[in-house]
């Protein structure tokens, strides 16, 4: 008679299974989490990727609603434990989290109390990627060996999900840029010279016709001109294709360029107004994180709002800077934790917001659109 499957064996094989199916890899990372909190018989887990700038890209968790989830406000950073499980290879036992000398830092007061903890680093080519978490065995007991050895397993196949969401990550960047570059030498090669050699055989012509001179004459103007016009929408289009470079455009060229693209992918109105004469002072360290916050804004609109217009404005009032990016969508509760916690954008921006030391508002209801605005501080005055 054949052996009965363990719920253990059952666990890691569904979870085996779900790396190798064609689903999202938050899908697949949620799957080994939560198989982690079963397996492990722990009443919370987590399954953290750092951002390498302090904080974490993807921190997915199981065992804590929604609500619960959202009033602990953004994502923890790597500091004190959680950093720790980044930088070691082994795994972590302990029956009580709070005698580690490494447990300090971000703690909400909304954060359910933890003591048991196991940690288990996700290792890729010699390196630490990401890791797991799981506190407060349910039987009451510390977490042992063959809890160990069952996590260790799902972090290996972690490790295979990540980097295979890493690689085909940079291979459909590699990919757009590749096709970017290409339509642009092919229509700055072929269409440019096109456009200038009409120009070029429409001002012969209008030297040479001798039939009704003047109405030929305004005709040929007329198409001189059109052609002209043409050939600055090329370029300006050509522009448009390429990557923002904050170093050469600067922020207000990178978000023009940024509401070109939009503008064209989505079909959707969206007007930049920004004095390109006396544009906000900010810092160019202060530039990036900026833009990202404008993009994810404008994600956001175009995508989920069902907006029909959307209108990005870059000031200063009082002479700190203030971008907004407003539109006419759906809109949405920004005090709903549920839908907060599905919105991790909303928690990017507010993080970004805070390393600036700047204010990020919402505003927003259900019909009556959405504004995102960020006010920075003012830039010091120089010495004099």
């Amino acid at each position: 008679m054949q052996e009965p499957i363990s719920p253990a064996l059952r666990a890691v094989s569904d979870a085996v299974l779900a790396v190798a199916a064609e689903l999202s890899v938050d899908e697949v990372l949620q799957r080994l989490v939560d198989s982690a909190r079963e397996l492990a018989g722990a009443r919370y887990a987590a399954l953290g990727i750092p951002d390498h700038a302090g904080g974490f890209r993807t921190f997915l968790v199981s065992g804590m609603s929604d609500e619960l989830v959202a009033s602990m406000g953004p994502l923890p950073r790597t500091h004190g434990m959680l950093g720790a499980m980044l930088e070691m290879r082994e795994p972590y036992l302990t029956d009580d989290l709070h005698a580690d000398p490494r447990f300090k830092g971000w703690w909400p007061s909304q954060h359910p109390d933890m003591r048991s903890f196991l940690g288990v680093p996700i290792a890729a080519r010699d390196r630490v990627i990401g890791a797991f978490y799981l506190t407060e065995k349910l039987d009451g007991r510390r977490f042992g060996d063959g809890d160990r050895e069952l996590i260790e397993l799902l972090a290996a196949h972690a490790a295979i999900a990540i980097t295979n969401a890493r690689l085909y990550e940079r291979s459909r960047e590699l990919s757009i840029l590749s096709e970017r570059n290409r339509l642009a030498l092919e229509l700055h090669d072929v269409v440019s010279q096109k456009l200038f050699s009409l120009n070029l055989a429409a001002d012969t012509a209008a030297t040479l016709l001798e039939r009704d001179p003047v109405q030929a004459a305004a005709q040929l103007q007329r198409v001189r001109q059109l052609t002209r016009e043409s050939l600055a929408e090329l370029r300006a289009l050509i522009m448009g294709l390429r990557p923002a470079d904050l170093a050469r455009d600067g922020l207000t060229g990178a978000l023009s360029k940024e509401v070109e693209m939009l503008r064209r992918v989505h079909a959707i109105e969206i007007e930049l107004d920004v004095d390109p004469a006396q544009p906000p002072e900010i810092d160019a360290d202060r530039d990036a994180a900026v833009l990202r916050i404008a993009q994810e804004a404008l994600h956001n609109a175009v995508r989920h709002a069902a907006a029909r217009h959307v209108t990005v404005a870059l000031s200063e009032c009082d002479g700190e800077p203030v971008l907004t990016i407003a539109d006419d969508g759906v809109g949405f509760d920004p005090r709903d934790p549920a839908l907060r916690s599905r919105r991790l954008g909303l928690t990017s921006m507010e993080e970004r917001a805070r390393e600036l030391e700047g204010r990020l508002t919402v505003r927003s209801a259900a019909g009556a659109g959405t504004t995102v605005t960020l006010t920075l501080p003012a830039r010091p005055a120089a010495p004099r």
